[in-house]
């Protein structure tokens, strides 16, 4: 339970910690809570589920509080748990990291994540799903942009009524069982036209929290006005529960309901890669441009899900490792500009690289990544994705397959604009160390996926096996 209850501890201990080691004690705290996680990994054998907490007690509404994990949870929680502390040591330098508030809710964004990955009960899964939402709405309320409480209210919203469906999805299952561990809700048999909407409330959820076409007004907008460490929280780390919760739930439980969900679905993930990739192109302003590839990044994630392989769903979650390292990168890069220009205008940018070549380097690893060039984290899982979606059905794969096209136009457009050209700045600050630094893990862990991404492959291959054989 200390994997759970350690983010909980250190949020409670920054009540007491002096305002000048805030931001210190948060970055410590997210490490401590990372070498915990370090030492369930190197016990954990991929072919076990491991139990963290299974009281036999059943609550008279079916609530039975089981957690535990298996590989791809375990490696969610590691990937979450390694970069929280990057997040806040890419933004040690803001005004923002001398925040009681804003470190306090990161660690409860960090146990309300932790307890999802964990969570063995379908209501403890939603509860937790519920529970991130306060943190990072907080954090965007009491440090965006001026113009956000509206957009902030179209945020709620969306993910109010998504996650109302999914609410909904597990209250017409509760007829059906004695409790809503995850094994009992695996056992139900539904038939299809019942399993249709149990999934479809499910989807819905977790289509406006990727978010998939056409479920993705809100994010635009929202990334825009948070400020950078929250839009990385939005980007790299929150999005994850949605397509996690994808593999691990919404189609082992309805799986009666995957041949006829599949081709939609599919659809409209490969609709938001050219339909987000087309509209980064147009953009302007760099953090919109970022905004719209996510979009384009994770609706190719969401049709590999859909096809439901162990080597598709092994790719999948390659890229969910590769697209949190690089949208980390490059809104930290998006940032900089801002932060340094005091504009998010590519056009008012340029000339850049020869001013701070360590920015221009570093962010140029990230673009590379972005664009899945060979040797990065994005490539291996790509490729196996889009050959998934080519055996799925050629059409698919050559529509999916210009998320190539697109990635290069948009990234090197934004780069290029942004670091090339006639200078129409006379002094850009470069890197400073944290920046630097935040920069240098990220890379390392693009280059090391991307050369040896069988660490990935290996860890999550012996439960997406099983979970793959449920339909």
């Amino acid at each position: 339970m200390e994997l759970l209850l350690a983010p909980l501890f250190f949020a409670l201990l920054l009540a007491v910690v002096p305002k000048k080691f805030v931001r210190l004690a948060g970055i410590v705290g997210t490490l401590v809570i990372l070498g915990i996680t370090i030492g369930h990994v190197i016990t954990f054998s991929p072919n076990n589920v491991v139990s963290v907490f299974n009281p036999n007690a059943t609550t008279k509404f079916g609530l039975t509080f089981k957690m535990g994990y298996d590989g791809i949870g375990l490696f969610m929680v590691i990937l979450t748990n390694a970069l929280f502390p990057v997040i806040l040591l890419s933004n040690f330098n803001r005004s923002i990291a001398h925040e009681k508030s804003f470190n306090a809710m990161v660690l409860i964004m960090q146990f309300a994540m932790t307890g999802l990955f964990l969570a063995m009960d379908g209501i403890l899964f939603y509860v937790f799903w519920e529970m991130t939402l306060i943190p990072i709405f907080l954090i965007l309320l009491w440090f965006g942009a001026p113009e956000r409480k509206t957009i902030l209210t179209k945020f709620f919203v969306y993910t109010f009524v998504g996650s109302l469906g999914m609410l909904l999805s597990l209250m017409a299952l509760s007829g059906l069982t004695k409790d809503f561990s995850y094994e009992s809700l695996l056992a139900i048999k539904l038939v299809p036209k019942s399993a249709f909407w149990i999934m479809s409330g499910f989807f819905l959820a977790f289509a406006i929290k990727i978010p998939v076409f056409p479920f993705h007004t809100w994010q635009p907008d929202t990334y825009t006005v948070a400020p950078v460490a929250g839009t990385m929280l939005l980007s790299a780390l929150m999005l994850n529960m949605a397509l996690f919760g994808m593999v691990k739930w919404m189609i082992p439980i309805a799986p009666e309901a995957l041949n006829e969900m599949k081709f939609l679905i599919i659809s409209l993930g490969i609709i938001g890669v050219v339909y987000a990739g087309v509209i980064a192109i147009k953009q302007q302003d760099i953090k919109r441009i970022f905004a719209y590839a996510s979009i384009s990044h994770v609706g190719l994630i969401t049709a590999g899900i859909l096809l439901f392989n162990t080597e598709a769903l092994s790719a999948v979650f390659l890229q969910i490792a590769n697209h949190s390292l690089v949208a980390i990168g490059l809104f930290l890069a998006a940032g900089i500009l801002e932060n340094r220009l005091n504009t998010r205008d590519i056009n008012a940018m340029g000339g850049i690289a020869k001013i701070a070549p360590k920015f221009a380097f570093w962010f140029a690893v990230t673009a590379f990544a972005s664009m899945a060039v060979p040797f990065t984290s994005g490539f291996v899982g790509e490729f196996l994705i889009l050959k998934n979606l080519f055996s799925y059905h050629w059409v698919v794969g050559l529509i999916a397959g210009s998320t190539l096209v697109f990635g290069a136009i948009y990234t090197l457009r934004a780069y290029q604009l942004s670091m090339y050209g006639a200078p129409k700045i006379s002094s850009f600050e470069d890197l400073k160390w944290n920046e630097l630094a935040a920069f240098f893990l990220l890379s390392v862990g693009i280059v090391i996926l991307g050369i040896y991404p069988q660490i990935v492959l290996d860890f999550v291959g012996p439960s997406l096996v099983k979970i793959s054989k449920i339909r």
